[in-house]
């Protein structure tokens, strides 16, 4: 059998679209950021969990007490990403951090805006940065910067 210099080549993109319904313990949240308040779940054990979740993950039982956290935090880990793909939330490096708001116990995930990778650190203070525009959902936190000292 020849063999054959010829390749084939073929696009690969990797990415899962999806549209999902909210329920009522996300759609609260996100209109919680439409008004540029962050609230949270306490979980049965008392900690804080943001974004919320309708169920306790260690025991099942419906969550149901809401509690006010933020608008800041603090960075608990964080990941420097220094060539941005077109979908992600900002066209110049940044960090994707685990952040605890104030008064959450439980982090949660998003873009940091800290100009360098020399800037940001764990325990890091940082505000969000409000969408102009904001519709009810996870972009109406467009990120968040380093809160300046």
């Amino acid at each position: 059998m020849a063999e054959s210099s010829d390749v084939l080549r073929g696009p690969h993109v990797l990415e899962y679209p999806f549209r999902r319904s909210l329920g009522p313990v996300l759609s609260r949240f996100f209109t919680s950021l439409r008004d540029r308040q962050f609230e949270g779940i306490k979980d049965k054990s008392g900690k804080v969990i943001v974004p919320p979740q309708e169920y306790d993950p260690q025991t099942g039982e419906e969550l149901t007490d809401w509690v006010k956290v933020g608008p800041g935090g603090e960075v608990v880990s964080w990941s420097w990403v220094s060539k941005p793909r077109t979908k992600q939330p900002l066209d110049r490096p940044f960090a994707y951090a685990l952040i605890r708001l104030d008064g959450a116990d439980v982090p949660m995930l998003h873009a940091v805006d800290a100009g360098s990778e020399e800037k940001i650190a764990k325990g890091s203070r940082v505000v969000p940065r409000w969408a102009e525009e904001p519709k009810g959902g996870i972009n109406d936190v467009v990120c968040f910067d380093l809160e300046e000292k």
